[in-house]
Formats: structure tokens, C-alpha cells, sequence
């Protein structure tokens, strides 16, 4: 291997690819719609009504949205808590998917709201309506996504202190600032469990609280779907997603940094997968069977095949996967699992918000605009490029540090080159030295021969 070459094996990826270039195109024309959302009103950007006053914008990117950022939470607790230090190398991804994705929740709020600019009256105490579901909702995800920057923060500290060198005159701020990071890295090693368990139990506030906000629905959403313990079903859910989100991402992150999978760490994590799906399949099938309404789902309606589908999909397939220790050791297989998983929260989310929901007034249809599914893609596209910005930028990914050109060089890349035909200089015939038992002749000019 050439010096040119070592150097290629440790330079990190570029941020600009041909598919990232391709998302970028797609976050752009999100955020132009986006902007002739705020601009113009829902009315001419939506198809949205009276008799469906949501759509895509509130099922997708804030109902799903919640549910898969729960892989912080739950991959917090099992390092923080549970003091499973082998999923350390999982930790930091997972807060930042989820801080990033709480990030285009909130921002999914007030696209979708009639009155985004009066969203700041959440947090005044004389606006509260502690009687309002909604209300606590609001609460928990602002507060909740306060929470994931401040555990987000060592990261931060990790990456700038010790480097900071502010232009100009802005120098003078340099020391300032320095001090500033030491004080954070000191103290937030002593308190970040006191913050991670706040986040844990803000999570389970919101994520069953959206589960309670369709309770009030009534006779309007399917009996296969409602029931007085769907807050339990949607906070059930959000804790079998969790661990497989975490896995999806990294297996992604993997191959879009060209890194080598964590295959070991992440065939331990799927072990617990089956636990949680099946704690959550016996919750359902339970409240099913006490409300006398499974035959529903095989009366061969729209309504039992996407209930059909959800389980089968979401739950059963993956639970066969996840137990079955040859496939849980094939990456591929894990992916495979855990987008399963996903893709049945998903349906879950969106029959619950909208496929089987009926509005009050009949045969009152709702198809989402052309700029609905533009705002929704671009939100996703916005999320893979600040994502793949900061684990560039940011000590987030461990296997992405060791290849930084800043470490270390490996065993591999430090061997000397060897050049064809040639021996390595340890290897090179050295002179012979006499033996004292034997008598050497020298010639005339009293050299050795």
C-alpha cells in the first residue's frame, strides 16, 4: 500500500456524494413549499377541510415521527440506567436521530397548525390548559427536546474545547468560551443521569398522551383500533420500535460512511426486540379479546386486512426473525427485521390518524396535495443531511474516530511498503563474523578474503 493510499484508507467521507446531492434536491423543493406554506395558508397548499382538519403532516411527520425518535430514550435507559456499557458505541446516534427528529416534530406542530405564529404562547403559564390532552403533549415534546440538547452537549464539548479559534476580533472570546466548555464537561457528568431519566419519563408522558388525543375520538376511529387502553398500545409500540430504529440507523449509517457494520453489538441489542413485541402482541390481543371485537379483523373488510397487515408486518414476521439467533448474526437479516418493525408502527400510526378514521361528516374524502407529500419529504431529506453533517463534524460515530486522519494510523497502515524485488532490511544478509575456534587467512594486504 502506497503512502497515498494510507492516506485515502483514514480520510473521512465527503459530505457532497451523488446521493447526497440528489437529497439535497429534495430537502429544497421541501423547503420552498414549506415557505408558500407560511406564506399563503394551508388552503392553498393543502386539501385539507373542515371535515379533516389533518392529514399527512400530522399522522406522518408528527404522530410516526414521535414514535421512531423513540430509539433515544430507550437506548439511553439501557446505557444510563441499566449500565449495559456494550451498547455504548449505539448511544450517541440514537440521541442524535431522536434530537433531530423531536426537531422536525416541533416544526411539524406549527406547519400543520392554522395559527403558527401564536405557537409561543405553549409555555406561558396564564395560556395553559391543563385539562387539554394537546396541551400536554406540547409540553412534553418541548420540554423532552430541551432535554436531548443538554444530552447531546458533551458531544459538543467533546468536539470544540481545547480547538476554539473565534476570526478577528472575536478572539477575546476565545478564553471565555474555553472556560465555558470546561465548566459544561465537568458538570454534566454528574448530572446527566438526573437528565436522562427526565427524558425517559417525559417520553412515556407524550408518547402515550397521543394514543389518549384519538381515545376522544370515540365511535369515529375502528373498534379494531379503539379502545380505552390505547395510550398503553401507543406507548407499547413506541417502546418495541425503539431498539430497531437503532439498528436501522446504524446499519444505514454504516453503509453510507463506509464503515464496517457493529454487527456483534447489534445482534445483542435484537435480543431483547422479541421481549418487547411480544409483551406488546399480548397487550393487544388481550384488549381485543375483552372487547369481543377480534372476528373483526377476519371479516375480510379494508379494516381487517390493515390490521392483518400491521400485525403480520410489524410484529410477527420480525419476532420470528429476532429469535432466530443464525439470522440475528447476518446484518442483512437485522436490517430486514427492524424495517419490518418500522414499517408496522408506521401503518399503526397512520390507520389509527387516518386510514381508519371517519370524519364526522359522511363521504367527506381526503387526498393529500402534491405539496403535502413535498413538505414531508423534504422534512425526511432535511433529517438525513443534518444527520450526516454533524456525524462528519461531531464525535458521534466511534468506528467513523478511529479512522479520523487525526488518530493514530493502524498495525496495517504503519507496516513498512515493501518494493518488488527487494527484502525487508531485517531481512538482508548481515556479514559473518569469525569463530574464535577458527582461523581465518588474511591476503597480503591484510584484508579478509
Amino acid at each position: 500500500m502506497s503512502s497515498g493510499t494510507a492516506h485515502a484508507a483514514v480520510r473521512r467521507p465527503r459530505f457532497f456524494t451523488p446521493g447526497s446531492i440528489a437529497v439535497c434536491a429534495v430537502a429544497a423543493v421541501g423547503a420552498a413549499v414549506t415557505l408558500a406554506r407560511f406564506a399563503l395558508g394551508l388552503g392553498a397548499t393543502t386539501n385539507l377541510t373542515d371535515a379533516n382538519p389533518w392529514g399527512i403532516w400530522i399522522a406522518i411527520d408528527v404522530a410516526c415521527g414521535v414514535a421512531l425518535a423513540a430509539g433515544g430514550f430507550t437506548t439511553a435507559f439501557l446505557v444510563h440506567i441499566l449500565h449495559r456499557e456494550r451498547y455504548h458505541p449505539l448511544l450517541r446516534p440514537a440521541l442524535l436521530t431522536a434530537m433531530i427528529g423531536y426537531t422536525f416534530v416541533a416544526i411539524g406542530v406549527a406547519t400543520d397548525l392554522g395559527r403558527w405564529w401564536a405557537l409561543w404562547h405553549v409555555p406561558l403559564p396564564k395560556m395553559w390548559q391543563p385539562n387539554s390532552v394537546l396541551f400536554e403533549v406540547a409540553m412534553c415534546v418541548m420540554c423532552y427536546l430541551n432535554v436531548l440538547y443538554i444530552e447531546f452537549l458533551p458531544v459538543v464539548c467533546e468536539r470544540f474545547r481545547g480547538r476554539v479559534r473565534l476570526p478577528g476580533r472575536l478572539a477575546a472570546l476565545d478564553h471565555p468560551a474555553e472556560r465555558l466548555l470546561a465548566i459544561l464537561d465537568a458538570t454534566l457528568g454528574r448530572v446527566i443521569t438526573v437528565f436522562v431519566i427526565l427524558g425517559i419519563v417525559l417520553s412515556c408522558m407524550h408518547q402515550s398522551s397521543l394514543g389518549t388525543l384519538m381515545v376522544i375520538t370515540g365511535a369515529k376511529l375502528h373498534p379494531l383500533w379503539q379502545t380505552p387502553f390505547l395510550p398503553l398500545m401507543f406507548l407499547l409500540s413506541a417502546f418495541s420500535v425503539g431498539f430497531p430504529m437503532v439498528i436501522f440507523e446504524s446499519v444505514l449509517a454504516s453503509r453510507s460512511l463506509r464503515l464496517p457494520p457493529e454487527r456483534e453489538v447489534l445482534s445483542m441489542l435484537a435480543r431483547i426486540v422479541p421481549v418487547v413485541l411480544g409483551v406488546y402482541l399480548l397487550a393487544r390481543v388481550m384488549d381485543l379479546l375483552s372487547r369481543h371485537v377480534l372476528g373483526l379483523a377476519f371479516d375480510g373488510s379494508r379494516h381487517g386486512w390493515l390490521f392483518l397487515t400491521e400485525v403480520t408486518l410489524g410484529v410477527l414476521a420480525p419476532f420470528a426473525i429476532f429469535t432466530n439467533r443464525r439470522l440475528r448474526a447476518r446484518v442483512g437479516w437485522l436490517f430486514a427485521g427492524a424495517s419490518m418493525v418500522i414499517g408496522g408502527v408506521v401503518l399503526n400510526r397512520l390507520n389509527v390518524f387516518l386510514l381508519c378514521y371517519t370524519p364526522v361528516h359522511a363521504g367527506a374524502a381526503y387526498s393529500p396535495a402534491w405539496t403535502e407529500y413535498a413538505v414531508t419529504a423534504g422534512y425526511i431529506a432535511i433529517i438525513v443531511l443534518l444527520y450526516r453533517f454533524i456525524v462528519l463534524n461531531f464525535p458521534v460515530v466511534e468506528a467513523l474516530e478511529h479512522r479520523s486522519p487525526l488518530a493514530e494510523p493502524s498495525a496495517e497502515l504503519s507496516r513498512p511498503v515493501l518494493k518488488p524485488h527487494t527484502r525487508p532490511a531485517a531481512s538482508r544478509r548481515r556479514p559473518l563474523r569469525p569463530r574464535p575456534d577458527r582461523k581465518i587467512s588474511h591476503g597480503p594486504t591484510g584484508s579478509a578474503p
